[in-house]
């Protein structure tokens, strides 16, 4: 069965550009209007969304996890109606998808495809705005919404008091982590999904954060080491870092030692590096669903290697949140959603030895 997933999916990757290509072709023959309506960059845009909906559906199909698609199409769909692109427009796309998968690939893996496509196919009916991730009774919820305010005003002295106050009030400095950088970098990413802020402000803001990291390191590296430690690196071509480096920090609270490689790793470098530290966990993010293969594919490097196969490997990252049993396929050892339940996942493999 993995190999007729595993097969669905390389068929299905190897003819991404050419299928649409043709996809987007039919569409403007069909809606003769969107180029009128967009331009000659909304045909290039149009090819480039078609692309990824191919690229998740096939990556959905091999990590066999319907629910990967279903929330990229939910998200893609609040996406694109920034653009003017309708609920209507997007179902004749993936309709148009629907027909090429059809007339192109074979029965085996045409019915793994369409399955999994149908269901997205559902959510474009049903899919709703994210809520917001500052909820009423979350901890701290007023330093967060004005932290997030300070960020988005780009009154970054604004956001730094919000942390001094904190600070003066002993707060933990995980609870910082979690409930104010945390929070509100996951708010940040939603009203950008949203269309409320710009890419700019989004890095911005996110800048701001880290170097509001970077001024706490003083109040805990301090901390006892106790004789562990942790690589931490990102899959594939990974850009997304800030959550890594969230965590990697409150290891180091706990008394790890911890080693950060970060985004864009060469699987060769993670390798080299868990023999180098001879480290005893090794944790990885994806945040891109169309990188979890990369995650699968390192970890089955990792375990072949005589010299690695003693480490314990964490995954996290958004595919993992979306669906929690994903950690299983990819090989891994356990997922944690969060920088603090990384800690409890860790201790608990270590004390399974």
């Amino acid at each position: 069965m993995n190999d007729t997933y595993d097969a669905a999916r390389e068929v299905l990757l190897r003819q991404v550009d050419r299928l649409a290509e043709q996809i987007t072709d039919r569409q403007y023959k069909l809606q003769p209007e969107l180029e009128l309506k967009y331009g000659p960059s909304g045909r290039i845009k149009t090819k480039q969304d078609t692309k990824y909906s191919l690229s998740f559906l096939a990556e959905s199909v091999m990590m066999k996890s319907p629910s990967l698609f279903t929330q990229y199409v939910s998200w893609l769909k609040i996406l694109v109606a920034r653009y003017q692109v309708t609920e209507e427009d997007l179902r004749i796309n993936f309709t148009l998808i629907q027909e090429i998968l059809e007339q192109t690939y074979k029965e085996s893996d045409r019915e793994i495809l369409l399955d999994y496509l149908e269901k997205g196919m559902q959510e474009i009916a049903t899919a709703q705005p994210i809520s917001t991730y500052i909820a009423e009774n979350q901890p701290y919820r007023e330093h967060t919404e004005l932290y997030l305010q300070s960020l988005l005003s780009a009154d970054r002295k604004g956001a730094w008091s919000v942390i001094e106050q904190l600070l003066a009030a002993k707060t933990p400095i995980q609870d910082i982590y979690l409930y104010i950088f945390q929070r509100s970098q996951l708010e940040i990413g939603r009203l950008w999904h949203m269309g409320s802020i710009t890419v700019a402000q989004e890095h911005l803001c996110t800048a701001a954060t880290q170097a509001n990291m970077s001024k706490l390191y003083p109040y805990w590296l301090t901390k006892e080491n106790n004789g562990y430690k942790l690589l931490a690196a990102c899959v594939g071509s990974e850009l997304h870092e800030v959550g890594l480096r969230m965590l990697t920090d409150h290891f180091e609270m706990e008394g790890w030692d911890t080693y950060y490689l970060g985004a864009s790793v060469p699987k060769e470098g993670i390798t080299e590096s868990i023999q180098k530290y001879n480290v005893d966990v090794l944790a990885l993010s994806v945040t891109m669903t169309f990188h979890v293969h990369l995650a699968k594919r390192l970890i089955s490097e990792v375990r072949s290697n005589p010299a690695t196969k003693h480490v314990f490997i964490i995954v996290g990252g958004l595919p993992f949140n979306i669906d929690p049993e994903l950690w299983r396929e990819v090989g891994a050892d356990g997922y944690a959603h969060d920088a603090g339940s990384a800690i409890e996942v860790a201790y608990s493999l270590l004390s399974s030895k």
